[in-house]
């Protein structure tokens, strides 16, 4: 497994670089896996929008 880490200012194109560098990588034949880390609250679980069906 190989890691690494892309980081910077707000503003500077990461999201960017990412839109375009994960496409490159999965057509390589890689596995991508993404974690983004955000020191603003954010809110993970919305009401109303539960992504399981309700049976």
């Amino acid at each position: 497994m190989k890691i690494f880490g892309i980081t910077g200012h707000s503003g500077m194109g990461k999201t960017t670089l990412l839109e375009k560098l994960i496409p490159e990588l999965r057509s390589r034949g890689l596995t991508v896996s993404l974690i983004k880390h955000r020191h603003k609250d954010i809110e993970v679980d919305r009401p109303g929008k539960d992504p399981i069906p309700k049976r």
